[in-house]
């Protein structure tokens, strides 16, 4: 398969890291970037062009509300190291005039090479005040914060994107008309969450909503999201769907390596990682070490790492007091002191280590502020009720 454009951006694997809150931050995807790197083939130099060959990785999301102000948490998550040829960021907001103002401070102040909206939200806290999954439904407000951020990104290099959930639930889809207005805006690449608000993470993705997708968008690159444990499921969903590219999220957590085998796939070669236990904690002391570096201090680095601990662990044989004490670890050496006491001879434990990680949810009834579903325009009386709802959560 061929690679993907994004407005002038060339990325040579059509692979990307989807943006997830407490997760994707700069150590997390320069694991994963390096990861992506050693799965290009050497004999394919061709791959090796442009600034993202090996995929496309994604900051964590960020409030534009936050980012405006200014607050030193939003600058630490738009922070980039020094490896990152592409910087790319997401923005979530509710406020066509607060996105026009962070989008033009990520351009003007150079500190961006790609901007995500994020519409893709299904925690209740956000969508009961309208806002994350459920705000395309109001198609008016819809488009008027992907105008002002279209508006602000046009005539420079650096393209704009969403990405969103198929909407509120089966009765109330929101992807197609939503996407068609953002292709008119001018955004440069549009991708889907195959589920809605409803679903939340749970039960199987909709694939079948990406190739409707893609049927219907022309003018732009449609990537697919959702279900992606492998490198075999992200060709199936270019095979299913006819997706220009494939968005990673869940998948990867506690799994760096996995894009070593997407863009190992992508490139038609046949090089998987199946690293045994040793590996795995060579790789977590090595992800402490960059949260030290990237927090700058011990503590806060070590319990940012405990959640990607557990991801690690998935499939092998630990018991649950060590998984309890890897969980409390506050320092490098406690770390050291319990991968050191785990049986590190195991070899890759197969399916067990893969698949989805944490907890998927149930189907639930979407929380939405009352009458909400009445009209798809918005009326006065939301607007401050909106404003609650830029909350740095989940990007969906």
């Amino acid at each position: 398969m061929s690679g993907l454009q994004i407005g002038p951006i060339a990325v040579g694997t059509p692979v990307v890291l989807a943006p997830m809150a407490g997760v994707t931050n700069a150590p997390f995807r320069r694991l994963c970037r390096e990861a992506g790197a050693a799965g290009l083939p050497a004999d394919r130099p061709d791959l090796a062009a442009g600034p993202a060959p090996a995929g496309l990785y994604v900051a964590e999301m960020v409030t534009s509300r936050a980012l405006v102000e200014r607050t030193p948490e939003s600058m630490r998550i738009i922070s980039h190291d020094a490896g990152e040829a592409v910087r790319s960021v997401q923005l979530y907001g509710v406020d066509p005039a607060t996105v026009r103002a962070a989008v033009r401070m990520l351009v003007t102040e150079d500190r961006a090479d790609h901007i995500d909206l994020n519409f893709g939200c299904p925690v209740a806290k956000v969508t009961r005040k309208g806002g994350g999954a459920v705000l395309p439904w109001k198609s008016d407000l819809f488009g008027a914060i992907i105008t002002a951020a279209a508006e602000e990104t046009r005539g420079t290099d650096v393209p704009l994107t969403i990405k969103m959930r198929m909407g509120i639930d089966a009765d109330h889809l929101t992807y197609l008309d939503a996407a068609r207005h953002a292709q008119d805006a001018g955004v440069a690449a549009i991708a889907l969450h195959a589920r809605t608000a409803a679903d939340y993470y749970s039960g199987t993705a909709h694939w079948d909503a990406i190739a409707t997708l893609k049927q219907a968008i022309t003018e732009v690159p449609v990537l697919g999201n959702g279900d992606i444990w492998s490198a075999e499921d992200a060709l199936a969903m270019v095979e299913h769907t006819g997706c220009d590219g494939v968005v990673v999220g869940r998948g990867c957590q506690g799994r760096p390596w996995l894009f070593t085998d997407l863009v190992a796939a992508f490139a038609g070669s046949d090089l998987r990682v199946r690293p045994g236990l040793a590996e795995v904690a060579e790789v977590i002391r090595r992800h402490a070490l960059l949260m030290v570096e990237h927090f700058g201090e011990e503590l806060k680095a070590l319990r940012e790492l405990r959640k990607h601990l557990s991801w690690y662990m998935k499939g092998y044989v630990v018991g649950g007091e060590a998984r309890r004490q890897l969980g409390l670890v506050s320092t490098l050496a406690e770390l050291d002191e319990r991968l050191e006491a785990l049986d590190l001879s195991q070899p890759y434990p197969g399916e067990a280590a893969e698949g989805p990680r944490g907890r998927a949810g149930s189907p639930k009834r979407p929380h939405v502020p009352e009458g909400w579903l009445d009209s798809r325009v918005m009326d006065e009386s939301w607007r401050a009720q909106l404003a609650e709802a830029e909350l740095s959560i989940s990007g969906g």
